[in-house]
């Protein structure tokens, strides 16, 4: 019988609960350490009733011997727990960075408005927050109720009087946290906007220079980071007031807790000794509320991102490991897809249904804004927003863990995105280089002798981005990434936006060897040249399909149309059937 779902744990939940020995480790070896903080108050009270009244050396070196064995003990405990956290802490991030890794990265395809690096931000405030000294605090405060109690054993007076000012500390702790969490929490997130805009309009500094637009641009940062700035103040002013409040409270609570032992002892019924002990246990006994306090922020923080974590591991699930496909062949079905964006009323793609045969090349054609490139992530299973079904081999895109399908796939976007490292790196996907299937990559798509001419051959770095790189060998690069491999399904959007006539050739020649080879080719383009090689023309307006279908009979009626547009009224135009 499967449990209620109340008493079902998230992912992350479940991840902190297989650490749940090394939490209960901890534990023990709190309870060891703040059972022996008890010895500097029972060495006072030796001390001060004792020793002083015998005037014996013998005890006083004997009870010396046996606190300072026992300070040995309590400091092991402190660093036993310690080290535990730390490597529990590393564990964590073991145990979460590759499904923190890859849910980001879905997350951020989907448009969220965290990226990965927000998450592994996240991940590691946690770690952080379990390693830190706010930990400790939860550890420790379990046992304030047994220094309480040898409070009240030296005088009932002096338990209550801990207890009130037990009472006054946790009621400065809830204000805070009543206070602190909405204004913090705004606070990091305009920090965070205004940074990742700012990161964004970097990307481009070169456009911004040139043109004269960081001066215009610098207002609408400047707003955001105003709004941070201002939220910030309003968030440590807070902060500061409650911290403010509890050092008040502290001090008052050493002196008062002083002077009332003090009162004690002039009406005779406490020694000096077990003054003096009571001030240093009610100090102990109240310190890990008053750690809470100031390790509130961080303990806000830690929540915020176990919240974000928590919400992101759910929304984008592992994928079963132990599903295995069968090797694609490439054959593609549209059926009904919509394609949305967030802030767009209508869809970028309306109701769009094809077939692709495998082994086959299709051109996609049409106006600016039809939607070709959406039709084109749409295809690849890119495109967050998707409605309707796109089927591989008649099996949902979507449905096939991405590892595993990414080596059957090429994909060469409009924006070509190269990353740092050496060309046949970046041609090899950045994973175990295979000098011979980068060569024959590279040769298909006519760049190796261009490479041959780099300095350092196909160990050139190209620098952030492909900075080093022109346009069009950076376009070149991505065509032979996107058929490394041999993939059974390459998807190419405006791969010849930056080619010469050289370049166009040999991507001519590329797809031609692709269709020879089997391959299951779509080309998104607005230049014609490619057609000589297309089996299939797929033509977008507005969103939808306008045409489909064999090139030839697709190009006969499309003459057809633009004839019958440009002749007279009345004049009869013969369309052959095709």
């Amino acid at each position: 019988m499967s449990k209620p779902s109340f008493f079902q744990r998230s992912e992350l939940t479940q991840v902190l609960w297989s650490f749940r020995r090394e939490f209960i480790t901890v534990g023990i070896f709190s309870m060891v350490a703040n059972v022996l903080m008890l010895s500097p108050t029972l060495y006072m009270l030796q001390v001060y009733d004792r020793v002083m009244v015998s005037q014996s050396e013998l005890t006083l070196l004997a009870m010396s011997l046996i606190t300072l064995f026992l300070f040995g003990i309590m400091a092991f405990a402190e660093w036993m727990r310690s080290r535990l956290l730390v490597r529990t802490g590393v564990q964590l991030d073991t145990a979460l960075g590759t499904r923190v890794f890859n849910a980001s990265f879905e997350s951020y395809l989907g448009q969220s408005s965290s990226g990965p690096a927000r998450a592994f931000n996240d991940l590691i405030q946690i770690r952080q927050f379990i390693t830190g000294n706010g930990i400790f605090a939860f550890f420790d405060a379990p046992w304030a109720p047994i220094y309480i109690a040898v409070l009240f054993f030296l005088h009932p007076m002096l338990g209550w009087l801990s207890i009130g000012f037990a009472l006054v500390q946790m009621a400065l702790a809830w204000f805070g946290h009543r206070r602190m969490v909405e204004p913090s929490e705004e606070a990091a997130k305009a920090t965070s906007e205004s940074s990742a805009y700012l990161q964004s309009k970097l990307r481009n500094a070169e456009v911004l220079e040139s043109m004269g637009m960081v001066h215009n641009l610098h207002p609408h940062w400047a707003d955001r980071h105003q709004k941070a700035l201002a939220l910030q103040s309003h968030a440590q002013s807070l902060t500061h007031r409650i911290t403010a409040w509890s050092k008040f409270i502290r001090y008052a609570q050493q002196s008062l807790s002083l002077g009332a032992g003090a009162l004690l002892v002039i009406d005779g019924q406490i020694s000096p000794g077990a003054m003096i002990a009571a001030n240093v246990l009610m100090t102990r006994a109240l310190a890990p509320i008053d750690m809470m306090v100031g390790t509130w922020r961080a303990f806000i923080a830690a929540r915020s991102a176990f919240d974000r974590l928590e919400t992101l591991l759910r929304d984008y699930p592992e994928r079963d490991a132990a599903l295995s496909r069968v090797a694609p062949k490439g054959a593609l079905t549209l059926r009904k897809v919509v394609a949305s964006a967030p802030g767009r009323k209508t869809p970028i793609l309306k109701g769009v249904s094809t077939t692709v045969a495998a082994g086959t090349v299709t051109v996609v054609l049409g106006p600016s804004g039809s939607g070709k490139s959406t039709l084109a992530r749409t295809m690849v299973g890119i495109w967050p927003d998707v409605s309707g079904e796109v089927l591989l081999d008649g099996l949902p895109i979507e449905s096939w863990d991405r590892t595993e399908l990414g080596p059957y796939l090429g994909y060469l976007p409009q924006d070509i995105e190269l990353f740092e490292g050496s060309i046949a790196e970046n041609i090899a996907r950045f994973g175990k280089v295979d000098s011979d299937k980068v060569i024959a990559a590279a040769r298909s798509a006519g760049l190796h002798d261009m490479i041959l001419r780099f300095p350092k051959g196909y160990d050139t770095p190209i620098g952030e981005a492909g900075g080093l790189l022109s346009g069009g060998q950076r376009q070149r690069i991505g065509l032979a990434r996107a058929i490394y491999g041999d993939p059974v399904l390459v998807v190419l959007d405006e791969p010849n936006a930056n080619l010469d006539d050289v370049g166009e050739a040999a991507l001519v020649r590329t797809v031609q060897g692709l269709k020879e080879a089997g391959r299951t080719v779509l080309l998104v383009t607005h230049r014609p040249g490619i057609l000589a090689v297309a089996d299939r023309l797929l033509i977008l307006r507005d969103g939808q399909v306008q045409a489909d279908g064999p090139r030839d009979q697709v190009l006969a009626a499309m003459r057809a149309t633009s004839a019958a547009a440009a002749s007279p009224p009345g004049t009869a135009v013969a369309v052959q059937p095709a």
